[in-house]
């Protein structure tokens, strides 16, 4: 396996104490040999870095290279393009510090990549977990229900990637992203591809969607419908949060108003509007309005 390329694992860490070593302890138990691990603690406020010294050794008598450091808070998109500036791998592997990734999920993604030059990017399913790391399900509305009451699976399920009349068979396209993002956790993608775009624009609120807007325009994307990850579903999501909520309109505004300029250029300014006035135009204010009098009542 040594002649195979390094492939650098990347992880933005941030006050998950409870979870990060079952993370570290996922990449140590990957098939895949010629890894480095790089680690940016993002100021956390619990003993997340403490929780990484105690494994730095047996990291680095298992990888390439290690990287554990830690510093002040700069926020998401800033920790991402320092493990981007750091790394040193032809792929890079995403994983957040709450997540962990299956055994052969570097190996498994890395395979596809290294064989195929025009994709950018390659992830699997995504099976859900608690707190515990105990498997679990989802209802219609993202409840934990028993495996016999769920309605979705994996993540792969609710995003609509398993089933026979797949609805995304354009998957990682341009002009699918542009529509929303649906791409699972726990990919590998190109680190040259990501430097070539430029890398994260530390003013876009929702990192991963912008990466894959930018991905896209420079490669095809393979979903390999096999669980290679494991999804932490533990009530402190991000999505969960409400200035996350409160802040999805001016998510979906950034992203268009970044990319009106590239969708003009190349194709998609129809698209572009139809999205735009989904959003923002008269029938959205609309709807928001009427939502809002319904809520008054």
């Amino acid at each position: 396996m040594d002649t195979d390329d390094l492939v650098s694992v990347i992880i933005p860490a941030y006050n998950h104490e409870r979870y990060v070593a079952d993370c570290i302890r996922s990449i140590i138990a990957q098939t895949y040999h010629n890894i480095e691990l790089l680690v940016i603690d993002d100021g956390s406020t619990d003993k997340t870095f403490a929780k990484l010294q105690d494994l730095k050794q047996e990291c680095e008598e298992r990888f390439f290279r290690v990287v554990m450091k830690t510093r002040e808070n700069l926020g998401r998109r800033a920790t991402d393009n320092e493990l981007i500036d750091l790394a040193q791998g032809k792929y890079l592997y995403l994983i957040a510090s709450d997540d962990m990734a299956k055994p052969q999920a570097v190996e498994r993604l890395y395979s596809f990549l290294s064989e195929n030059p025009d994709y950018v990017l390659a992830v699997g399913d995504n099976e859900i977990v608690n707190a515990d790391a105990k498997r679990i399900y989802w209802g219609k509305h993202r409840e934990v229900v028993s495996e016999n009451q769920a309605v979705f699976k994996t993540f792969g399920d609710e995003l609509r990637l398993n089933e026979p009349d797949n609805q995304h068979s354009d998957f990682g396209s341009y002009e699918s992203l542009l529509k929303g993002n649906y791409i699972p956790n726990g990919y590998m993608y190109s680190r040259q591809a990501i430097i070539d775009a430029g890398k994260m624009d530390t003013k876009v609120f929702l990192e991963d969607w912008y990466l894959h807007l930018q991905l896209s325009k420079r490669g095809k994307y393979k979903y390999i419908p096999e669980i290679l990850f494991s999804y932490r579903w533990h009530g402190e999501n991000t999505v969960l949060s409400p200035a996350f909520q409160a802040k999805a309109q001016d998510v979906y505004r950034q992203i268009y108003e970044h990319e009106k300029e590239y969708c003009f250029a190349h194709g998609y300014e129809k698209l572009w509007k139809r999205m735009w006035s989904r959003r923002f135009g008269w029938r959205a204010k609309w709807k928001g309005l009427k939502a809002f009098l319904r809520g008054k009542k």
